[in-house]
């Protein structure tokens, strides 16, 4: 039978693909974030400045431009509604440029970096790769804070051949971290050091002088675009998949909410996938500020804060594993969680997602009235099971939480693969969350 898909969730996985290329970078996405809650009414608030917040109305406010909260100040009393929070994380695994990243090597530029989190380093041979991030740039006030992407190929991981890794298609490619991963970048200019002929093309691309480059943090990225496949363009792909796609899903809900009874946040982190603990990441104290903040614009004491947060519910929206049929072995044999056939509630019993009967009911709950599908998912018992920012909130926090994804193949794979329907039904089920009855 030939899967139905609505022109809405066509163009609802089209409009995910366009974020994602338009964020190469943590930085890259806040920005896009940003773009997109000021074109529907959000205001952005700074950290450092008095806050004077009104009930009905739209905010954010980033921190280290690679973590951004946004939300909206519901009309009805805290400790009566309590929050709507949904959580995800902006980084993804990958690699990362060294300080002094560029070197001379054989009449070649080559750029040191280091891995960031756990990709499947496989993946990012014979690609064609670029660079992105932001540059600390010299001002006549100090410095500030500048994106950067290039947007065409830069630099590449070629293989080696097969003529002098003979095991590779039996074994696998195993690739030394520290000797097998600098990537090439060019041919070394004679007369000009390295880093030099590196920072000179960044000052370039931003039209400043060389010199007024103070620092950078810049990751490697994908340059193909996102796309559609499968016999009915039922599937997509592109990087980034896990985490931007529960970003763009919980932001999507957001806006789009019409509901201004209630006070609903999203929470978007950085450094998942290295442990969370950042002044940026969850383990941070990034969410509490803010809700304290609130708190305090709303004329909330102390125990009226912890009321609030007793009504609250926290949903921690990141990608869960798809069965692949061709390792089948893989997967616990009663939790085949199946592509485009719905968000997946993730449950384990050591606490590395926030899950628990309560928590789950309530999700089924809200899919059922979003009208979608839903799926559980449990880890196999002899396999390490990874973690989200869950369980580091709900403890943060304590308050009631549910783990909750989208089906995907090949998660930390530099090329992902999800489903057209599946962001439609995240979308809908917290929409669902941030407009209740």
């Amino acid at each position: 039978m030939i899967m139905t898909i609505s022109t809405e969730a066509r163009a609802l996985a089209q409009d995910l693909l366009n974020f994602i290329d338009a964020s190469p970078s943590p930085w890259h996405a806040v920005k896009t974030t940003e773009q997109r809650l000021s074109a529907h009414g959000f205001s952005e608030l700074d950290e450092a400045d008095h806050w004077s917040l009104q009930a009905g109305a739209r905010y954010y406010v980033t921190r280290g431009d690679s973590s951004i909260i946004a939300f909206t100040l519901g009309t009805q009393p805290l400790v009566e509604a309590g929050f709507c929070i949904v959580g995800a994380h902006t980084d993804s695994p990958g690699l990362r440029l060294k300080p002094q990243a560029a070197f001379e090597s054989d009449n070649l530029i080559r750029i040191g970096v280091e891995v960031y989190g756990g990709p499947i380093l496989a993946t990012f041979t014979d690609r064609d790769l670029s660079i992105a991030g932001r540059i600390m740039v010299r001002t006549a006030d100090g410095f500030e804070s500048r994106l950067i992407q290039f947007d065409h190929a830069l630099v590449r991981l070629p293989n080696l051949a097969i003529h002098m890794n003979r095991e590779v298609n039996d074994k696998g490619l195993k690739l030394d971290k520290q000797n097998e991963l600098p990537l090439i970048w060019g041919e070394s200019l004679v007369g000009m050091k390295a880093e030099q002929q590196f920072l000179t093309q960044i000052a370039q691309k931003l039209a400043i002088d060389v010199r007024d480059i103070l620092n950078f943090e810049l990751n490697v990225f994908d340059t193909q675009k996102g796309a559609f496949w499968g016999a009915n363009q039922e599937f997509i792909t592109n990087s980034q998949l896990d985490n931007l796609a529960s970003c763009h899903a919980a932001i999507n809900a957001l806006i789009t909410s019409e509901n201004n009874q209630f006070t609903n946040i999203c929470a978007l982190f950085d450094h998942e996938e290295v442990g969370s603990e950042s002044a940026n990441g969850a383990s941070g104290s990034f969410l509490n500020d803010v809700i304290n903040r609130i708190a305090i614009c709303t004329n909330l004491n102390a125990e009226d804060k912890q009321r609030a947060l007793a009504r609250s519910f926290f949903v921690s929206a990141d990608m869960a594993h798809a069965y692949h049929p061709n390792h089948p072995s893989a997967y616990e044999p009663c939790h085949h969680v199946m592509v485009n056939q719905g968000p997946v509630i993730k449950t384990n019993a050591n606490q590395r997602y926030a899950t628990n009967a309560d928590t789950a009911s309530r999700f089924i709950t809200l899919c059922e009235k979003a009208g979608v599908p839903y799926q559980q998912y449990a880890h196999r018992t002899d396999l390490g099971c990874g973690s989200t920012i869950g369980p580091i909130v709900a403890s943060g926090l304590g308050i009631p939480s549910v783990d909750v994804g989208s089906p995907m193949w090949a998660m930390h794979s530099i090329r992902e693969s999800a489903g057209v329907l599946d962001q439609h039904y995240m979308v809908k089920v917290l929409s669902a969350l941030f407009n209740p009855a």
